[in-house]
């Protein structure tokens, strides 16, 4: 029986956030620092003619102001004949986006740096420019995802009896996590330390390296706590490579903290988003044919893409599909990962098409979604390794009341408010990708456990010292968890939703075979009570290792070392997804159900209960795991009704760069929310048999909320977010 591993635990790091012991990038004190402050363009595109920084310099506390006349060389040199290109900070004159970085102020503090960074005086020549996605669709590209259709969709779409055909547009979304991106920087000799926020240290450690030139080996990246990032620190940001750099320049530690309005241009965003859909259905619902074209923006610079068509394609059992997504370069920073990223763009997208379909034959959406349940990855045709939507639906239908849902739009009220229930599915991968881990366990009953991943949030500290301690027999307190430092042993990016899938699998790995090494050293004694037994018949348990069955036939695990003459045994453990996988497709699924009012005259919207349901394999930390779906319903309520990155296309610049400007839901916009797992019994997806949630749980809240203010008001709202101007 599991001891710990799907019981309610809280975070073990949850004291040291609450009491600010736990350390911050920005908050590590290192002495004889100085204070880095950004400078960014004000055009959109073109060239620096003139940078004065001659009263920066002479201003009170300024050590040096770099820029590109004067700034220590980034990246291996561009060959003459190249195009010009902005991959490092501060390294040519010229300018691709509006909010590039073009001078870093280094002062003895901050305020001096940033009153400095003030009297910075730039001359440009600008060049014409162009920041609106729609404007240069003609010259879009396939995304390197690309793969040919399946059938022959357009046929099929000509010969369907009902078809739907609509537009769906997602503006540029930003992260906004609570703690600003910073990094702290300084040199010993040839060694650096870096202090990052970061999702990735040795994504960090490479980029760094590539940079300055310097081995891997002298560089070492820390970053033990990240207040929030979803994606945006993901990929390496440019002010790692500029603290480093000025700090060896300077020869002194260097501190660059962003602003909020320094973060808008600083770390990506999720893409604007044109999609076209398509479906044509026989008359009992069946879908014959789906074509969804998206489109979406990168940067002149850098072709990024979200895959936003990648997930849908596996979600209902359709013959015909095409989904092709095409990337169009516009005069703006480059794009990055933003939760679920693709996956919640495109099924807004298909997901309110459905709901339209629902509509055009007269049958109920839920039922729609049945008629087309895949059975088998459409795709490949591979058999799910488990997939439980079919009992999200049923339960989700059960709990929200589907079946009093009158179909009429504006059908239902609440005295004068609008009444609105809509519902949508969800899809996510259930990856897993190569990870390592290293635990030390010792005679006196304490472990140590350490792994290179990340904690933006979910709580992997807690869920990697609930899996030692289960597979080590100790109490949760015996254990220690380290992890965001390259140090420590590899571990993929905190991203995609697969550290516990990844990390934990290594985790159990490395503590199963201090286990095994536990038991061949009982075995070495002619009396042991564990002789002849294999691994799999015996575990750990309160510093005895045991028979599962009978536990009277144990021993007692420090006498056992004491006797091979160690005091702890250490082993690193490296997991890979089993070859077993590849014969299967490995999803994580939802239904969100959804209930909105709206005031007819004010056109405002409240989402009033939310009913989520979730399979996503075994629910290791049912706390943690509630508090993740919660946080995904609510972002998704953000995304629906509040957010959008607006920019002024004539000077392709963010006019609302601030929390103050940039809308997201606050506690008067959120009312009830219940989640509720259906678990799965996954023996294929991985070692502990989970499945990711983190993403999950807001891939279908957008379009369930769309759908629901159809039902209320009788408006179909295709452009997020569903603003009040929209519905009056």
């Amino acid at each position: 029986m599991a001891r710990y591993l799907g019981k309610e635990t809280t975070r073990v790091d949850g004291i040291a956030k609450v009491t600010g012991k736990a350390k911050y990038a920005a908050e590590f004190q290192i002495p004889h620092l100085t204070y880095g402050f950004i400078v960014l363009s004000t055009i959109a595109k073109g060239r620096i003619i003139q940078i004065d920084t001659s009263a920066a310099e002479a201003s009170a506390g300024v050590i040096k102001v770099f820029t590109h006349l004067n700034a220590g060389k980034l990246g291996k040199p561009s060959a003459a004949d190249a195009s010009p290109t902005w991959a490092w900070p501060l390294q040519s004159d010229q300018v691709f986006f509006n909010g590039q970085p073009i001078a870093l102020v280094v002062a003895e503090t901050y305020e001096q740096a940033r009153h400095a960074a003030r009297l910075v005086q730039v001359s440009y020549q600008a060049q014409p420019h162009e920041t609106n996605v729609a404007a240069v669709l003609g010259r879009a590209k396939p995304a390197p995802q690309e793969a040919p259709p399946r059938g022959n969709p357009q046929a099929a779409m000509q010969a369907a009896s009902v078809k739907v055909q609509s537009e769906y547009r997602i503006p540029i979304e930003h992260h906004n996590p609570m703690e600003p991106h910073a990094a702290i920087a300084f040199w010993e000799g040839d060694q650096l330390t870096i202090f990052d926020k970061t999702q990735n240290v040795y994504g960090v450690q490479q980029h760094l390296s590539q940079g300055l030139g310097v081995p891997t080996g002298n560089i070492r990246v820390v970053s033990p706590f990240v207040g929030g990032a979803f994606g945006a620190s993901l990929k390496p940001n440019y002010y790692p490579s500029l603290t480093a750099m000025a700090a060896r320049e300077l020869k002194r530690p260097v501190k660059v903290v962003f602003t909020r309005a320094q973060m808008f241009t600083g770390h990506g965003y999720r893409p604007e988003t044109i999609q076209k859909v398509a479906l044509g259905a026989a008359p009992d619902g069946k879908l014959q044919a789906i074509i969804h074209e998206a489109f979406h923006n990168t940067s002149s610079f850098e072709s990024f893409s979200d895959n936003t068509t990648g997930f849908l394609k596996q979600v209902y059992a359709c013959p015909n599909l095409h989904a092709p997504l095409k990337i169009a370069a516009t005069d703006l920073a480059t794009p990055t990962w933003m939760r679920a990223p693709g996956a919640v763009s495109g099924m807004f997208a298909l997901e309110s098409a459905m709901d339209e379909l629902a509509y055009a034959l007269k049958i109920d959406p839920l039922e729609l979604r049945l008629i087309n349940y895949a059975e088998v990855d459409p795709e490949s045709g591979k058999p799910f390794s488990s997939k439980a939507l079919r009992e999200c639906y049923r339960l989700g239908a059960e709990k929200f009341g589907w079946s009093k849902r009158n179909p009429e739009p504006r059908s239902m009220r609440d005295g004068n408010l609008l009444v609105g229930w809509g519902m949508a599915s969800s899809v996510w991968g259930a990856m897993q990708m190569p990870a390592s881990a290293r635990v030390t366990y010792r005679a006196d009953g304490t472990a140590s456990v350490a792994s290179a991943t990340s904690d933006i949030g979910p709580g992997t500290y807690t869920v990697m010292t609930m899996i030692a301690a289960e597979f080590l027999g100790l109490p949760l307190e015996k254990v220690t968890f380290e992890l965001g430092d390259t140090d420590q042993p590899r571990a993929p990016a905190q991203g995609g939703s697969w550290t516990t899938s990844s990390v934990g699998s290594a985790v159990r790995g490395a503590a199963l075979t201090i286990t095994e090494k536990l038991l061949g050293l009982a075995n070495q004694d002619a009396g042991s009570p564990l002789r002849g037994t294999s691994i799999d018949e015996v575990e750990m348990f309160e510093n005895r290792l045991r028979l599962k069955n009978d536990a009277a036939r144990s021993v007692d695990i420090a006498a056992i070392m004491q006797r091979a003459g160690t005091q702890e045994l250490t082993e690193v453990y490296d997991s890979k997804p089993s070859p077993e996988r590849e014969k299967y497709t490995s999803l994580a699924h939802g239904a969100q159900f959804v209930e909105v009012k709206v005031d007819p005259e004010l056109g405002t919207v409240r989402v009033s209960r939310v009913i989520e349901i979730t399979a996503c394999g075994k629910i290791l930390n049912p706390l943690a795991s509630h508090s993740q779906e919660i946080g995904g319903v609510v972002w998704g309520i953000g995304m629906a009704l509040e957010e959008a990155t607006e920019i002024d296309h004539r000077y392709g610049r963010i006019m609302n760069a601030s929390l103050q400007h940039y809308h997201v839901p606050v506690n008067a916009d959120i009312h009830a929310i219940e989640t509720i797992f259906v678990e799965e019994d996954d023996t294929i997806v991985n070692p502990l048999g989970v499945k990711g949630m983190g993403e999950l749980g807001m891939v279908g809240i957008p379009a369930a909320i769309a759908n629901a203010v159809y039902h209320a008001t009788g408006k179909r709202i295709r452009d997020l977010p569903i603003t009040p101007d929209k519905l009056v």
